[in-house]
């Protein structure tokens, strides 16, 4: 198993590791990691690992057939030797990774002042959208970008807790997402809360206060279904 270091904390920009497999495609499996894989709506982290006589660069991080308990760095084209046992030391892209974090926890918020269940979602480094089961648009968006805005100026704390697999199946009303379960398997399940305003769970990375988010404002909002609206989020 890999130890999710990012989900402990999200603002570890470099962390030394142990190498402890190699897949068949050249593939780094490490004993723990600041590298967040694609998941939930979340791109993948980038960056490099870098041992002594040489680094490669990271361009995909995926976990491999499924398995939420393990991560595979996989290079973006460089043949490298590493073997396991070997020490390396991580860095993240931080500038892109902390765009993440503030787009994704202000998803959170935009689920907050769009009061639907959530049908889908993306997360990007410049803008973000979430599709809502909404028959109708509502009328003054206006008002909900000045909601939004005021939540984030809030200076709400975001923390995160745990509840075991049986207490979140038990908790289904904190579920926001139709199609995307939380990140269950593992014995417990990580839930962001962001003080009194929010709770869901969550395994992706965050910022410590809504402060950092920054200004928003609304993007588009396009019909994708009978019901489905999808509206996209941008910095302002």
């Amino acid at each position: 198993m890999t130890e999710f270091v990012f989900r402990t904390d999200s603002y570890a920009r470099t962390l030394p590791a142990t190498v402890t497999a190699i897949t068949p495609e050249g593939g780094v499996v490490l004993d723990r990691t600041i590298f967040y894989a694609t998941s939930g709506g979340q791109p993948n982290d980038t960056g490099t690992i870098a041992w002594d006589g040489g680094s490669i660069i990271c361009s995909s991080v995926i976990h491999p057939d499924g398995d939420k308990a393990a991560i595979v760095h996989v290079p973006a084209t460089e043949v490298h030797d590493l073997r396991p046992g070997q020490s390396v030391n991580l860095s993240i892209d931080w500038d892109r990774r902390y765009c993440l974090m503030r787009m994704h926890t202000a998803l959170h918020l935009l689920s907050v002042v769009f009061p639907f269940a959530v049908t889908g979602g993306s997360v990007g480094d410049d803008k973000g959208r979430l599709d809502f089961d909404m028959p109708e648009v509502p009328q003054d968006l206006q008002a909900l970008e000045d909601e939004l805005n005021r939540l984030v100026a809030g200076n709400h704390e975001v923390t995160a807790e745990w509840i075991t697999d049986a207490e979140m199946e038990q908790n289904a009303n904190l579920i926001k997402t139709m199609k995307v379960k939380p990140p269950m398997g593992q014995g417990r399940v990580r839930l962001i809360r962001i003080g009194d305003v929010d709770l869901q769970p969550c395994g992706g990375t965050h910022v410590k206060n809504t402060s950092e988010i920054g200004p928003l404002k609304l993007g588009k909002i396009e019909k994708k279904g009978a019901q489905n609206r999808r509206v996209s989020l941008l910095f302002a």
